[in-house]
């Protein structure tokens, strides 16, 4: 249950704009109040990236159940997957802390402004990766087990070190890595794959983009300083929001394609259309901005970043649902 994501380490540290661009980091003291450390160590694993996997992981294991799952499952699988993707975003936080300290959106996390050590940020991030991988072979089954560290691995080797600082399409497949939660609740229930997680996951893949760049068109700036290629900062507004529709549309189909493929109710039909619709609606509007020569912050590119979140959770909300009502 590895990141995202918003994924992909995407989460939403604002700061006032306009505020200077560099946070002088605090020293790491010889002796740290307990609860202090604690929050650093927390902070490492993003928690806020982490409650998004966990939207797209516990429906799906109603849907892989054809009802409500067993407790124990469901609990063993968030905990496991929390450290999964826990681990996977503090090894994250030791690769980028160079570039983290730079960027007003994630400058306040714990290694840029040196609340950890960045050795001791690794071995935690190791720990509980090893801790997560071994428990979910234990106590869930070895399919979950091995998908969790599929995730792992792919995020920090293939998109961390890969992708991230090399080309604009970093999202696009790095996005892989948020879209395991999927698989793994699957799998945690059932100990095989099927054709209808496959298309939870398309939703989860082709929702990743959009959602990502029109977070980086928001801190284009920033990205700009760190020399990470977002396609906010190698291409034009036009282009940027001209794909994201483009990949706005492939999920809204992705969603319809679930209805077939898994015997889904007219429920969870009419409420994809439903919210699909909206969802293209702000795409569009976004579109008809930058045709007019809107600019800047002014496209207001966070109405469309935060209702990518609500229709992505209430989707999965449906998903959740609509076996219960079989």
């Amino acid at each position: 249950m590895t990141v995202l994501s918003n994924k992909l380490g995407i989460d939403l540290d604002d700061q006032v704009p306009g505020a200077p661009a560099v946070v002088p980091p605090e020293p790491v003291a010889g002796r740290r109040p307990i609860a202090a450390s604690l929050r650093a160590y927390v902070a490492l694993t993003k928690p806020r990236v982490i409650e998004l996997l966990l939207i797209t992981t516990i429906p799906v294991m109603f849907l892989a159940a054809k009802g409500v799952p067993p407790l124990s499952t469901v609990l063993l699988t968030l905990a496991f997957g929390t450290m999964s993707a826990g681990a996977a975003n503090a090894i994250n936080c030791y690769i980028d802390r160079d570039i983290d300290a730079k960027m007003r959106r994630t400058r306040r996390r714990p290694l840029a402004r040196a609340q950890v050590l960045p050795g001791r940020a690794l071995v935690f991030g190791v720990t509980l990766a090893t801790v997560s991988t071994v428990g979910f072979g234990l106590a869930v089954n070895v399919l979950a087990a091995a998908m969790s560290l599929f995730a792992i691995l792919f995020y920090i080797f293939v998109y961390s070190l890969l992708l991230k600082r090399r080309t604009s399409q970093n999202v696009v497949w790095g996005g892989i890595a948020g879209c395991m939660p999927v698989m793994i609740g699957w799998a945690a229930i059932t100990g095989s794959l099927a054709w209808t997680p496959l298309v939870l996951f398309g939703v989860v893949f082709l929702w990743t983009p959009p959602h990502t760049w029109t977070l980086a068109m928001r801190y284009r700036e920033d990205y700009a300083v760190a020399k990470v290629p977002m396609l906010p900062v190698v291409a034009t507004e036009r282009r940027v929001v001209t794909e994201s529709l483009a990949y706005t549309y492939a999920t809204v189909a992705c969603s319809l394609l679930l209805w077939p493929v898994a015997g889904m109710s007219p429920v969870y039909g009419v409420a994809a259309v439903v919210l699909g619709a909206v969802f293209l609606a702000e795409g569009h509007r976004l579109l008809k901005a930058v045709r007019a020569g809107v600019t800047g912050v002014q496209l207001r590119p966070m109405r469309f970043f935060h209702l990518s979140n609500v229709y992505l959770a209430l989707l999965f909300t449906v998903v959740a649902i609509d076996p219960l009502l079989h």
